[in-house]
């Protein structure tokens, strides 16, 4: 078997999750898991007022590669221990990207458990901070096999973070206290209409048919006239790529 040496599909992805931190202010950018986490990287290098750790204890002023660093020194600019991190997430400053098992129509999110919640087929993380962090600052979410065991009818088996569900919102808060921005899977790309609150269709990824999406998505999605192909990466992109990933993790991670 021949040595992989390039993952398009991989690279559109990272390019496409970094996406979700355009427009955003001063705000920690925190990519969970490894496509997410160059993502964010990615964003950083085009949007210099984003802030990112060396995933240890300090911001950086720029993101620090992945993997083994090889001599690379992080080019820390302030302690940012646990308790600044939570400092940040609860006022709102973070936009995290994260990888949750299920999402149902209402974007809410599980990484907790699957099927019954009184005796689960499967036990997974547990809820972690989603809870808190869907109410107190904007999440995307990265999916990196679109199916409706991943997207699921209903709502998902253990609601671990709050959507767009009037049923479940805590009490004080409304939609205007819900920000999920957008949701990247192997497919598409998705958001959230403005008015509505309903899942939508952003784009197709090159090669991609609309009637993939709709088959492995367990609710309706509101589907525009006209739906473009996600745009691949630029050749600066690509040359950002190597920096950011000088060992080449991303070749296997989809």
């Amino acid at each position: 078997m021949s040595e992989v040496t390039a993952n398009p599909l991989a690279d559109l992805l990272i390019c496409a999750c970094s996406r979700a931190w355009d427009g955003d202010t001063e705000v920690l950018a925190s990519g969970i898991g490894l496509i997410q986490r160059l993502g964010a990287s990615m964003a950083m290098t085009k949007n210099p007022d984003l802030m990112m750790t060396d995933s240890e204890a300090f911001i950086v002023s720029e993101p620090v590669p992945v993997g083994a660093r090889n001599g690379y020194k992080p080019k820390a600019e302030t302690w940012m221990g646990f308790s600044r991190v939570f400092e940040n997430l609860w006022s709102g400053a973070r936009h995290a990207l994260v990888g949750p098992s299920q999402i149902d129509q209402y974007g809410q999110t599980n990484i907790s458990a699957l099927g019954d919640y009184d005796k689960p087929k499967v036990q997974m993380l547990g809820v972690r901070g989603f809870p808190g962090n869907s109410i107190s600052h904007a999440n995307s979410f990265f999916v990196p096999s679109h199916s409706t065991r991943a997207f699921v009818a209903g709502e998902v088996d253990t609601v671990c973070s709050i959507g767009y569900n009037p049923a479940r919102l805590p009490k004080g808060y409304s939609f205007d206290d819900i920000d999920i921005r957008l949701i990247v899977t192997n497919l598409c790309v998705m958001d959230f209409e403005l008015e509505t609150k309903k899942m939508r269709l952003v784009s197709l990824h090159p090669g991609v048919e609309l009637e993939q999406v709709i088959e492995n998505t367990g609710f309706e999605l509101l589907i525009p006239d006209d739906v473009p192909v996600t745009a691949e990466p630029s050749a600066e992109e690509l040359t950002i790529l190597k920096k950011i990933d000088p060992n080449n993790l991303r070749l296997s991670a989809i």
